[in-house]
Formats: structure tokens, C-alpha cells, sequence
């Protein structure tokens, strides 16, 4: 199959991208009406690190099927665009993974997905936002900048570009020299449709032209 992105339809771009561009990292991200009163938490697939100088991040917020905002843009982005302007990315992981899909349910603006899938909460350390009190690793971050690429249209998409100003790793995850040890992590990733992976079975292959001489523990 050969296209123009433009002639397929808006779902068949979307599955494109969400069978393809695999295994993606999940942001389980926290974060706070503009009252302080509703704390929200929703997982976001399309997710990774920026650099590390500042240490940023960012993830990707779509639209709703009626092109209006969903509750995390709507609270995490600026306060000068009428949000809280703060936000927290929390590890997803096998130990709640059902509740990290659970907490992608179209709930009604102002209900809490901790108390929904039944998740804890502890306050965070510089941010607004509660974090998930069960994750291995949190990043509390500050909203720096939003990219929407067509706003008001379903189907758009809105890059949430955060600074982490705060980070929070178990002790038990960590090495001397700060590596994070993937057994002990448990991390999970998304596939196409409603397909999660683990993250177990794993190879090293050196950078360079040496990996083209690596053997693999399968058949390329």
C-alpha cells in the first residue's frame, strides 16, 4: 500500500500511526483544575523525552471527537491560555496497568480518575498536581509550551512540551550510577488497537558499525 497521507481518511491515518510507530512509552499523566479542586489522570501513548539540558519532556494530547479540548489539555496547559500550567508524568507498569487503561474512560469533566480506577494519590513535591502514589518513577514538570496542529478539529493534536523541575525514582530501581534497572521497572508500552507489551525479553547491540556484527538471539 502506497498513499498520500492526505487522500486516507482520519481513521485510517490514526491507525496507521498507532500500528506502526511500536512499542510507544505511556505518559500516565496527573494533573490539576485551574481551581485546584479536580485532579485528573489519563494515560497518553504518544510520548517521549526531548533532552536532558533542561531536562524536558513532552507528550501528545488529540482532540475530541468534536475538536474541543480533553480534561488534561484543558488543565495542564498555561495560565496565561487559562490553565494550571503544571503536570506530572507517571510510570506506566504491570503492577497497575489495568488501571492505567481504566483511567482512559471518557469521564465527564471534574471526576477524578484516582478515585475511579482506584488509585492513591500523595503531593507531589514542587507542583500542584498529585502524583500516583504506587509509581516507581515521577516527573513533575511545568508546562513550557503547547503545539496544536489544528485546533477546534477533531483528530488534531496538541504537544504538550513540559520542563521536569522535580523527578522522583525508587531507590530500588537505581544502581550507583543511576541506572535504571529494567527487571525491577516492569515498564509497559502500547501497541496497535487495545495491545499493551511488556517489556522482558530485551537484546544489547553496541552503537556503530560494530552492531552489524553483533550476534542476535534471533533471525534477522
Amino acid at each position: 500500500m502506497e498513499s498520500r497521507a492526505e487522500k486516507l481518511i482520519v481513521a485510517e491515518r490514526y491507525k496507521l500511526l498507532i500500528g506502526c510507530i511500536v512499542p510507544r512509552p505511556i505518559a500516565f499523566v496527573s494533573t490539576l483544575s485551574p481551581d485546584g479542586k479536580c485532579p485528573n489522570l489519563a494515560p497518553f501513548s504518544f510520548f517521549n523525552g526531548v533532552g536532558s539540558d533542561p531536562m524536558m519532556i513532552l507528550f501528545c494530547v488529540s482532540n475530541k471527537p468534536d475538536g474541543s479540548e480533553k480534561d488534561t489539555l484543558r488543565n495542564c496547559k498555561p495560565a496565561s491560555e487559562g490553565g494550571q500550567g503544571q503536570f506530572v508524568v507517571n510510570a506506566s507498569v504491570e503492577p497497575y496497568v489495568r488501571k492505567v487503561a481504566a483511567a482512559a474512560e471518557d469521564s465527564a469533566y471534574g471526576v477524578s480518575e484516582f478515585e475511579l480506577v482506584g488509585l492513591a494519590t500523595e503531593p507531589s513535591v514542587v507542583v500542584a498536581p498529585p502524583r500516583v502514589k504506587d509509581a516507581p518513577w515521577c516527573f513533575e514538570c511545568e508546562t513550557m509550551q503547547i503545539l496544536r496542529t489544528n485546533p477546534g478539529r477533531p483528530g488534531g493534536g496538541n504537544v504538550v512540551l513540559g520542563r521536569v523541575i522535580h523527578v522522583k525514582v525508587d531507590d530500588a530501581l537505581l544502581n550507583e550510577r543511576m541506572h535504571v534497572n529494567p527487571d525491577k521497572l516492569r515498564a509497559v508500552g502500547r501497541m496497535g488497537g487495545i495491545t499493551y507489551a511488556r517489556t522482558r525479553e530485551r537484546f544489547e547491540l553496541p552503537m556503530g558499525l560494530d552492531a552489524l556484527t553483533k550476534e542476535l538471539p534471533f533471525k534477522d
